[in-house]
């Protein structure tokens, strides 16, 4: 069984909390008392600081460390394809004409965005050097990452276990889920092992769906389950005061929980989703 708890601990412990730094300025020494000449005009010295990176840009070298544990599990997806992708986060994010760029610190590499703003990133010895940052041209915050992983066969609009298998495992390697609380900072060496949350029912790495859900089931041969309301909307913990840290904040109506665990459904298994629009669409059949 999941603990609720847990489910709530996910979405606000899957990566580090914001980092701040201060400046501050020193007060001049006081001129000396009794001075009997005039004393020359100090000099104001100037400070260049160099721009900062938003502390949750995507790093660039975890990326390319998604990609690496994608080529080396390549049997749970076999012929499948990777692509990131961009998704809202937060009530009135625009996600249309996002641009975006692998910056360092003397390197500035544009990245094309597909319409559906998914993507995939070239390998450069320089950006990784440089400890480069992927940079949208939206608040990191504001937007959810995900790795998306795509087996060909898959019939349209179905998702194949072995897929999000892989998603997760990337997706927790490449540092994709971010904006913690502070306060669950001491669960991050447990909630960024993509091992330990890919593996455990505890795990509770969230998908998405393209449509509000209100089912999703699961299907291998002739065995077929409904994946329970606990499994659903983040498992139906959230309240206003933790949405905020979850990455599912906007999207809440279309997350589900994956059995990445339980092998008995192998890697073939096909997920197939009921939208919310749909159950609401009248019956045409005629009435008796």
């Amino acid at each position: 069984m999941r603990r609720a708890s847990t489910a709530a601990a996910f979405c606000l412990a899957a990566a580090g909390a914001h980092p701040y730094a201060a400046a501050r300025q020193d007060a001049q020494p006081a001129v000396p008392a009794g001075a009997g000449t005039a004393q020359k005009p100090q000099q104001e010295q100037v400070i260049t600081i160099r721009s900062t990176r938003d502390p949750v840009d995507k790093s660039y070298r975890k990326m390319l460390r998604g990609m690496d544990r994608f080529a080396r599990q390549y049997d749970l997806a076999p012929g499948a394809a990777l692509r990131f992708r961009l998704l809202p986060r937060l009530p009135g994010v625009g996600m249309d004409g996002i641009t975006m760029k692998i910056v360092g610190d003397t390197i500035a590499l544009p990245v094309p965005l597909a319409a559906d703003n998914s993507f995939t990133l070239p390998r450069d010895a320089q950006a990784l050097r440089e400890d480069a940052a992927l940079i949208a041209s939206r608040r990191t915050s504001s937007m959810t990452w995900r790795a998306d992983v795509r087996s060909p066969g898959v019939p349209a609009g179905m998702r194949r276990l072995g897929d999000l298998r892989l998603e997760c495992l990337v997706g927790v390697e490449a540092g994709l889920v971010s904006n913690a609380a502070p306060l669950f900072a001491w669960l991050n060496d447990m909630l960024v092992d993509p091992d330990k949350i890919c593996s455990s029912p505890d795990g509770n790495y969230l998908f998405f769906a393209e449509r509000p859900l209100f089912g999703v089931t699961l299907q291998a041969g002739a065995r077929r389950e409904t994946l329970p309301f606990r499994m659903l909307y983040a498992g139906g913990t959230q309240t206003p005061a933790t949405l905020p840290y979850c990455d599912c904040q906007v999207l809440l109506d279309r997350t589900y929980y994956a059995p990445l665990w339980d092998r008995s459904w192998p890697d073939d298994t096909l997920l197939s989703f009921e939208a919310m629009d749909d159950a609401a669409q009248p019956s045409t059949e005629p009435t008796p």
